[in-house]
């Protein structure tokens, strides 16, 4: 007896892979950008997420159009997948897209059951401006900017870097994903008490940030970089909701 029917390991292997995971990230990355640019009209005044703002700067030193470069590289990227993805036989299922939605919602509502019990922190944010004294449609920019930028970040470029570095420490791959997921939910957490405009270091603050980063690593190891990406955006749409 089969327990897990055909349909739905299809459903999984086809949404785990580069394609479909860089495909349902560009609306995160497009409706950031444009409500970011809508609602805040003032350059020098704008409140972005903390990994994004560490990108544009990093931009900005060598002189170049922070958007313009920030979408040429994802169309590189885009390039780049779909030639890696070229010989895969995945097709673009439309209905698929809207199941990670729900997906994504799903493990929302189960981290927020499991271990959230506080409300508040979890978007860093570079200005002075308090999330409550933000509109609506900023906030949820703020949240879909944190699903995008901060999985790039913490769990696509500092898991797999990590994963690399203990790869040649431990003889099991699987300690070295575990070891390398530690390391970037602990790095995910202490991240929000750097700097001037950084959080009061309290030990349920880091343990609440540190878990959230371990259920994200897991979603994507498991279930790829998209799906991770949208269930820390859902996450943010439902803690931002009762602010």
């Amino acid at each position: 007896m089969k327990l897990i029917p055909p349909f739905l390991k299809r459903y999984h292997k086809t949404t785990s892979s580069l394609l479909y995971s860089y495909l349902i990230s560009l609306p995160l990355l497009l409706m950031y950008q444009l409500l970011i640019m809508a609602t805040q009209p003032d350059p020098s005044h704008m409140v972005r997420i903390s990994v994004d703002v560490w990108v544009q700067s990093l931009f900005s030193k060598f002189g170049y159009n922070t958007l313009s470069i920030t979408l040429l590289v994802a169309a590189v990227a885009g390039l780049v997948i779909f030639y890696i993805e070229r010989k895969k036989s995945y097709r673009i299922r439309p209905a698929y897209f809207l199941a990670m939605l729900l997906e994504a919602v799903f493990y929302a509502i189960v981290l927020a059951m499991l271990i959230s019990s506080t409300v508040s922190g979890l978007l860093q944010m570079q200005a002075s401006d308090s999330v409550e004294s933000i509109s609506v449609l900023q906030r949820l920019a703020l949240s879909l900017g944190a699903g995008l930028y901060e999985e790039l970040f913490f769990r696509v470029i500092l898991v797999s870097l990590f994963f690399f570095i203990f790869k040649g420490v431990f003889r099991k791959q699987w300690i070295s994903y575990l070891a390398a997921a530690i390391v970037a939910a602990m790095i995910f957490s202490l991240a929000h008490y750097t700097g001037a405009l950084g959080d009061a270091f309290t030990i349920r603050s880091f343990l609440f940030r540190f878990l959230f980063g371990m259920a994200l690593n897991a979603v994507y190891v498991l279930r790829g970089f998209g799906m991770a990406a949208w269930t820390h955006a859902m996450y943010d749409i439902m803690v931002i909701a009762y602010l």
